[in-house]
């Protein structure tokens, strides 16, 4: 499946917009920042694809599913095709479901997130605690914004975020094995009102269950 559903986390994942005057002519850093202090929860769709595969690996299939989040650490990040796959988290701990196996992996979410995309899109707006943040130029009509993570124990070595009028519309992920996975976004919806049991996580009925904290 190249980058694997727990380095997905990614994967996980989410974009937004921004209701700035002037956006499409601030930088990628700014736009981002503003983007973060002001977005505190939104819901939307997502395609991933691999675009750089490592040396002797397969190509994986392009995927596609939902999200919806709530800052600090509150994320649903769904996978419906072609695997069904759920990454979920409440707050407190993170749950990684895959249905096909009936299994759940339920880790710390602190621990699980660390320097990951998911803490840039879901996690507190201290970015540069672990990123270490730069401009990126202008690529395919975006605006792009370099995140290096300043921890060494993270499955990923550079993440880059497009940004188009103050929305990140896209997130490229290049891991430490040589793979790059490209994230585009899709129906953005900015700060919509979720319930307070949104992300309440069920167990499913039967499951294997792993406990990794």
């Amino acid at each position: 499946m190249g980058i694997s559903l727990k380095n997905t986390l990614g994967v996980v994942v989410a974009a937004g917009a921004l209701a700035l005057s002037g956006s499409a002519y601030a930088s990628a850093l700014a736009q981002f920042k503003t983007f973060v202090s002001s977005t505190k929860s939104a819901r939307g769709e997502f395609t991933q694809r691999q675009v750089k595969k490592a040396e002797g690996s397969k190509v994986a299939a392009p995927s596609t599913g939902t999200f919806v989040f709530a800052r600090p650490g509150k994320f649903i990040w769904t996978y419906q095709k072609p695997y069904d796959q759920l990454l979920q988290a409440d707050g407190d701990q993170l749950y990684i479901y895959d249905k096909d196996l009936n299994q759940v992996t339920v880790k710390k979410l602190g621990d699980a997130l660390g320097s990951s995309p998911a803490a840039i899109l879901f996690g507190s707006n201290d970015l540069e605690k672990n990123f270490t943040l730069s401009e990126a130029g202008t690529r395919d009509g975006l605006e792009w914004l370099n995140a290096t993570p300043k921890s060494k124990d993270t499955a990923f070595e550079l993440i880059s975020i497009g940004l188009r009028n103050g929305t990140p519309e896209a997130m490229e992920l290049k891991d430490a094995f040589g793979q790059t996975s490209l994230l585009a976004f899709q129906k953005f919806e900015k700060n919509p009102n979720l319930g307070a049991q949104q992300f309440k996580f069920v167990m499913p009925k039967g499951a294997d269950v792993f406990n990794s904290n």
